[in-house]
C-alpha cells in the first residue's frame, strides 16, 4: 500500500518540516548536553522546551532521550570529521601545512563552540551511551588519520600504523580535555603549535 506524502504547509513540504524539527531538537540537545556545570542533563521535556516544540514532534524523530543524545553526539562528530578532512584536502601541499590546518580546524571548532568541546571531552558526561560513542569516535578518527597517513606517505596499513594513530588520537583528546577544563594553561595558537610539532615528530617515522 502506498503512503501519501506529508502535505505542504506554508510552502514547505511535510518531510522538510520534519527534518527542520529534527534539526531543532539536535540543536536543543546540544545546548543541554553541552551546558556548563558538573552534570548536564537531557530530558524529553527539556529538549521540547528548548526547541520550542510539542512533545509529539519529539517522538516523530526520536524514540527516547538516549536516541536524541546519540544523534547529537553523532552530528557533532560527523561535522568535525567532515570539516577537518575538507580543510586538510584544501590545505597547501606539504606535511606541516596539512597537519596544522587539520589541528586548527579541530581546536577552533571546540573553542568557538564550547558546547561541542564539552560534549566530546568533558568528564562530567559519563553515561554508558556517551562512553561508547566516545570510544567509537576515537576509532573513527584513528582510522581517518591512518587513511591520511597512507595516502600522504605512500605506506601500507600495519599494526605499527594502527598503534600510532590510536596513540595520537588518544593523546590529542587528553590534551584537549585538559585545555578545556583549564588544567593546561596555554592559549589557542600555542596549543595548535605544540600539537603540530608533536604530530610531525611522531609522523617522521612514517617518512623513513
Amino acid at each position: 500500500m502506498s503512503t501519501s506524502p506529508l502535505r505542504v504547509y506554508g510552502g514547505v513540504q511535510g518531510d522538510d518540516r520534519q527534518a527542520e524539527r529534527r534539526a531543532q531538537f539536535i540543536e536543543a540537545g546540544l545546548d543541554l548536553l553541552g551546558a556548563p556545570g558538573d552534570s548536564p542533563t537531557l530530558t524529553v521535556r527539556g529538549a521540547c522546551q528548548r526547541a520550542g516544540l510539542a512533545t509529539r514532534y519529539f517522538y516523530e524523530s526520536f524514540a527516547d532521550r538516549d536516541a536524541l543524545a546519540a544523534a547529537v553526539y553523532d552530528h557533532v562528530v560527523d561535522d568535525l570529521a567532515t570539516t577537518t578532512l575538507d580543510a586538510v584536502t584544501a590545505a597547501a601541499p606539504g606535511e606541516r601545512a596539512k597537519v596544522r590546518t587539520g589541528l586548527e580546524n579541530i581546536v577552533r571548532t571546540i573553542a568557538h563552540d564550547p558546547r561541542r568541546g564539552r560534549l566530546l571531552f568533558s568528564i562530567s558526561l559519563s553515561s554508558p551511551l556517551l562512553a561508547q560513542r566516545r570510544l567509537d569516535s576515537s576509532r573513527l578518527f584513528a582510522a581517518l588519520l591512518g587513511g591520511q597517513a597512507k595516502d600522504f606517505y605512500g605506506i601500507t596499513g600495519t599494526p605499527h600504523l594502527e598503534l600510532t594513530t590510536h596513540f595520537i588520537v588518544g593523546g590529542l583528546a587528553q590534551a584537549l580535555t585538559a585545555w578545556l577544563d583549564g588544567t593546561l594553561d596555554v592559549d589557542e595558537p600555542r596549543l595548535i603549535d605544540h600539537c603540530t610539532e608533536i604530530f610531525l615528530a611522531i609522523a617522521a617515522g612514517f617518512a623513513t
